[in-house]
């Protein structure tokens, strides 16, 4: 890593559902990196890809020797109690010290981009942080943040099925989907079902 610049992305997802927890990614790339391949296609940001896109592009970054990431997750309670802002915020902070703490050093030729809404919490932040609105559309560590971070959270929401089977978590994630808020109605709320959004 001697003398190379490098570029942190953060994003988030499940922002908007009714379980489950809100999963942070941050993803440490080499300022120079070129990601193309006919098999991927075209780097996207997760939502503007299918589901088996991420995870073939999920796969690709797990296995890459220069690409690198760690995740976060705040729970139901926490949102419920600070709020889902708060909780995304805290998630963030604590995928990036994840990050750093495994890539010390390199913070002097560091940029760190974070999509819209994201910001780091009681740490010194590089001089280079940026908040950015719809950075998930302009920046590639975003975009590949927002893979690792979806692809994460849909594996959990698929395990909590298992769990809570009468949701149907492995179909709608824990969004508020007709079936899912009629789910609630018959059945009540899960221990991971976030009350304040209900």
């Amino acid at each position: 890593m001697n003398g190379r610049k490098f570029i942190i992305g953060i994003d988030e997802v499940g922002r908007g559902a009714l379980a489950g927890p809100v999963v942070v990614a941050a993803v440490i790339i080499p300022k120079t990196l070129r990601l193309r391949s006919r098999k991927l296609g075209r780097l996207r940001d997760s939502k503007r890809l299918t589901p088996r896109r991420r995870e073939i592009w999920f796969d690709y970054l797990s296995e890459h020797p220069s690409i690198f990431y760690a995740v976060a997750r705040t729970a139901p309670g926490v949102i419920d109690r600070v709020n889902v802002t708060e909780a995304a915020n805290i998630a963030a902070t604590r995928a990036f010290k994840k990050l750093l703490a495994n890539h010390k050093g390199v913070t002097n030729k560091l940029k760190v981009f974070l999509d819209g809404g994201l910001y780091l919490r009681g740490t010194p932040n590089p001089p280079t942080t940026k908040t950015l609105v719809r950075g998930d559309e302009k920046i590639n560590a975003i975009k590949l943040a927002s893979i690792i971070a979806k692809v994460i959270r849909d594996h959990y929401m698929v395990r909590l099925h298992k769990k809570h089977p009468v949701y149907s978590f492995h179909k709608h994630k824990g969004y508020g989907t007709k079936k899912h808020k009629n789910a609630i109605k018959k059945h009540g709320p899960s221990p991971t079902h976030r009350l304040t959004f209900l």
